[in-house]
């Protein structure tokens, strides 16, 4: 597996010498039996961003973020957050860290407003400084109208944002987002990247993964792909898009159109690849001028019937593809 390095990249690694980092990893290493789950990884995070950490499935992310809290033994390397060793027993350290879990974890037995008191209340003992941080966070997550609200009388997306509030209701320095928009509907996704976004302007660093490439796109100053336990791709999302060797990507709604002509799409200049899926043709160019144009009039020469056509950038999901392969992971 080749690790993409570029000059973007390279400047940050600079820029991370002077810049203040909340973590700091250095050749960890997690080995289950034969299988290298985090493989000699070093990177860091800097204070008040929000890096996105991606990666197929097996790609060692769980893994990755399991040993950053200490939830996990590790067979070497170094973990520092806040400049400090992070060790099982590092309390002060965990004082300061939020985490929200893909799988929701509140108490059924508690309103709204009692589960996010309960869990502020782990860190934060004054009644007082307690109540005003768990009115921030209902407002913070917009559960104003439900604090009267059991869980099992709550939607989906409800149920997500009060994981959310439960988790970072003590105002930590460092967030943990683990897949937190998994199954929402869209308005309880705007809320959540929105709720996101003033934790960063509020002075939180945010650790984000999600399967949401877009939501990448929208949040994240700066993202690492993992794969097989390395890092294979490293910078921010226009850096990224630099790495696929895509220029110009052209989707075709069809209407009709013969084999042949596919073909002779797959070979007209600069064409890098080209797939089709029921009525949609895709066109991937990896340089070139004019390809749209020169597209058109083939189109038009062959008397290819369509709908629509549109010319765009790569997106990072472009960019994903391209690192990590097309094929179904477990």
């Amino acid at each position: 597996m080749i690790t993409h390095l570029f000059r973007g990249q390279r400047r940050y690694l600079e820029r991370g010498k002077r810049m203040k980092k909340i973590i700091e990893v250095e050749n960890l290493t997690k080995t289950y039996q034969e299988l290298k789950a985090v493989d000699n990884l070093s990177f860091f995070v800097e204070e008040g961003e929000i890096l996105g950490l991606l990666g197929p499935n097996g790609s060692g992310k769980s893994t990755t973020i399991n040993c950053l809290l200490s939830l996990l033994h590790y067979d070497r390397g170094r973990i520092r957050i806040f400049g400090q060793d992070m060790t099982p027993d590092a309390y002060e350290i965990k004082k300061q860290i939020g985490v929200v879990f893909q799988d929701v974890a509140v108490f059924e037995e508690l309103t709204v407003r009692d589960n996010i008191d309960y869990f502020c209340g782990l860190y934060i003992k004054e009644k007082a400084l307690r109540k005003q941080y768990v009115q921030e966070a209902v407002e913070l997550t917009g559960l104003e109208e439900f604090v009267k609200f059991y869980p099992k009388q709550l939607s989906g997306g409800l149920l997500r944002r009060l994981n959310i509030a439960c988790g970072i209701a003590h105002r930590p320095r460092l967030i943990f987002l683990d897949e937190p928009t998994v199954a929402v509907d869209p308005q309880s996704r705007n809320s959540i990247l929105d709720g996101i976004r003033v934790l960063r302007e509020r002075g939180a660093t945010v650790v984000y993964t999600t399967h949401y490439m877009e939501e990448v796109e929208q949040l994240c100053d700066r993202i690492i792909i993992l794969d097989r336990g390395k890092i294979i791709a490293e910078g921010t999302n226009e850096e990224l898009k630099e790495l696929t060797g895509i220029e110009e990507k052209v989707t075709v709604e069809l209407k009709k159109i013969e084999d042949r002509q596919v073909e002779a799409i797959r070979g007209l200049e600069h064409v890098k690849e080209v797939t089709r899926s029921r009525n949609l043709l895709t066109i991937i160019y990896g340089e070139g001028t004019n390809n749209f144009g020169k597209l058109l009039a083939f189109l038009e020469q062959e008397s290819v019937r369509y709908d629509k056509i549109y010319s765009e950038r790569p997106t990072l999901n472009d960019v994903f593809l391209e690192l990590t392969g097309k094929e179904l992971r477990d």
